[in-house]
């Protein structure tokens, strides 16, 4: 479940100006409650809401990915000039922008959460461990991203918006393919 969030924090470390690993631990920590979260909404949520969320969470992940991926190559296109007026509030923005991305990302694991509902399992130790994973997983993405986006330079957000499209877009195509199939 958390090489979507992976793939994420790829593109998001490519494009932040050299993440140090505290604040790669931070997104990991972040995206990992998050994760972690989501299946205990599904599990409590259980086979009343399977079946909504299998048929849209494919939809909205891909939507969110999309609106934020094409926010960050239009970003990343923008002149230095304009960036300035955007750093007015950039922590709390940022903090936004890397919850959706999180959420985004994590849509699937409330599936997952409905699935456990049915079976003998410690749902508690299982969200933890969902949420180690994530954690993770995505502190060594914003890492690897961070040396991409030092050899990438600038177009670091572009990449990384198509990133998060190319996610949407796969985990879209996941679904649909599996429906069709």
């Amino acid at each position: 479940m958390s090489t979507d969030a992976f793939a994420a924090a790829i593109g998001k470390g490519a494009a932040m100006q050299k993440p140090r690993f505290l604040q790669a631990l931070r997104i990991g920590l972040l995206f990992g409650v998050i994760e972690a979260i989501t299946p205990l909404i599904g599990w409590f949520a259980g086979s009343v809401a399977t079946k909504w969320v299998s048929e849209w969470d494919h939809w909205i992940a891909f939507t969110l990915l999309l609106v934020l991926g094409a926010r960050m190559i239009r970003e990343g296109m923008s002149e230095d000039d304009e960036d300035e007026e955007a750093d007015a509030a950039p922590q709390k923005q940022s903090v936004v922008m890397l919850a959706l991305t999180a959420v985004a990302t994590s849509i699937d694991a409330m599936a997952v959460g409905v699935g456990l509902a049915f079976i003998d399992v410690n749902i508690l130790e299982a969200a933890l461990l969902i949420g180690l994973a994530t954690t993770t997983m995505v502190t060594i993405g914003v890492m690897v991203g961070r040396v991409l986006g030092h050899l990438i330079g600038k177009r670091a957000e572009i990449i990384g918006g198509v990133v998060l499209i190319g996610v949407g877009a796969a985990i879209l195509y996941e679904h649909l393919s599996r429906a069709g199939g």
